[in-house]
């Protein structure tokens, strides 16, 4: 083996800060940095949270510490299987250290992979299923796919423009609330305002980042999963206020504040069909939000379509007080099983179809409904939604771990 080098170092660097920025967790990107720089004869002791890395070179004359500044930013399938590609290029010793220094570089400063009108095409067919799944009449499918589609290019303007961090959540829930409430009252209540507000702002609403801070800190990982969860309830919350507020809103213009609208399914579909395609449609555009590749997106609809079937058939078979945490488990161990057999088919992340897929099944939209509930002082109704969010978050991540003990993936990532 050669002797490590200034490079080696660089590219264990280099590689935690891309994989953090692609959205990869702490408990994966601290076993999968380290064993690049193993490759290397490196021994090294990584520490990983939402906002740094520290990595501790060890066996040296002189042990160092890094501290490496880092966003919380979004997902980034492709690149992450990209970078996922390289590294194990470097490990096999099939490419320079130079050279993989270089294509580090080039990955990065590449554009991402379905932005601009791609972009807002996912926002749109997220927000649209969402109002389908919540139960939601023709009318409010199409105000939430309207109503998505700005909000996919509020992003894209708000990306171009600084100092606007953390006010993009709360604006467009304001906006989408305030247009529900308007809609609602001009079709004499053909419109239910509480679908249309939650649906068009659903791709926003942490779900993910909680069901992820969850299974971080059941991982031992706990200052990440802290730190997550956190981040997960400050943005619950901001966004909360800027639906409240959009609702104070309309009540100014029409003179009334309207009453929550709790939201179930109205029964009007049952067509099988039309919920698969719903699915597809859904999980089309999580892959396109989530910047997958394009040979991956047959993969990410299976795990999406599967785990939503089995989670389907489970509640429908439980007992109507077990359903939703029963039903949240069985979902989340099949995407777990589907996403560790195509890391060992495909030889890739098991990542790339696991966070898709456990999109159709987190607690978004009943984390949003508890803090709307408190914020029009239902306490009751608001600690019952945050306790069944809570719930079905722990039911994801018992899924997932009893799927990498029953088949583990074989890759680290």
């Amino acid at each position: 083996m050669e002797r490590p080098s200034s490079q080696h170092t660089q590219i264990v660097l280099r590689a935690a800060q891309l994989l953090h920025s692609y959205g990869t967790p702490a408990h994966r990107l601290e076993r999968v940095v380290t064993h690049l720089a193993a490759s290397f004869g490196l021994e090294i002791q990584v520490f990983s949270t939402p906002t740094s890395i520290f990595v501790s070179f060890e066996g040296e004359t002189t042990d160092r510490v890094r501290l490496l500044r880092v966003d919380p930013g979004g997902v980034d399938l492709g690149k992450l299987v990209d970078i996922d590609i390289l590294m194990d290029a470097i490990v096999a010793r099939a490419v320079s250290s130079g050279e993989a220094i270089e294509r580090m570089e080039v990955l990065d400063a590449r554009p991402p992979r379905w932005s601009g009108g791609w972009s807002v095409l996912g926002h749109a067919l997220a927000a649209s299923t969402a109002a389908l799944f919540f139960g939601g009449q023709p009318i409010d499918i199409g105000l939430s796919l309207v109503l998505g589609t700005l909000i996919g290019l509020l992003e894209i303007v708000s990306a171009r423009r600084h100092g606007v961090a953390g006010v993009f959540e709360p604006l467009s829930a304001f906006l989408a609330a305030f247009a529900a409430v308007l809609a609602a009252h001009f079709s004499h209540g053909a419109v239910n305002d509480g679908v249309v507000a939650l649906a068009s702002i659903i791709v926003l609403i942490p779900g993910l980042s909680l069901t992820v801070a969850m299974l971080e800190l059941a991982t031992r990982h706990l200052s990440s999963g802290t730190s997550r969860l956190a981040g997960a309830a400050s943005v619950f919350l901001t966004i909360a206020f800027g639906a409240y507020l959009g609702r104070i809103a309309g009540s100014a213009v029409l003179g009334q504040l309207p009453e929550l609208v709790t939201l179930a399914p109205s029964g009007w579909i049952t067509a099988w069909w039309v919920t698969a395609a719903a699915i597809a449609m859904a999980a089309l555009g999580f892959a396109l939000l989530f910047r997958a590749r394009l040979a991956e997106f047959p993969w990410i609809l299976a795990a999406a379509g599967t785990g939503f079937t089995v989670a389907r058939t489970v509640a429908n078979a439980a007992a109507p007080e077990n359903r939703a945490i029963v039903s949240a488990f069985a979902g989340a161990l099949t995407v777990g099983l589907f996403g560790n057999v195509y890391a060992r088919a495909a030889d890739r992340p098991a990542t790339v179809t696991i966070l898709p897929g456990l999109l159709v099944l987190v607690p978004g939209s009943i984390g949003y409904r508890a803090l709307t509930a408190f914020a029009d002082h239902n306490a009751l109704m608001g600690i019952e939604s945050a306790a069944e969010m809570l719930l079905i978050a722990a039911a994801l991540v018992g899924g997932l771990l009893v799927a990498n003990a029953a088949l583990p993936p074989r890759r680290i990532l």
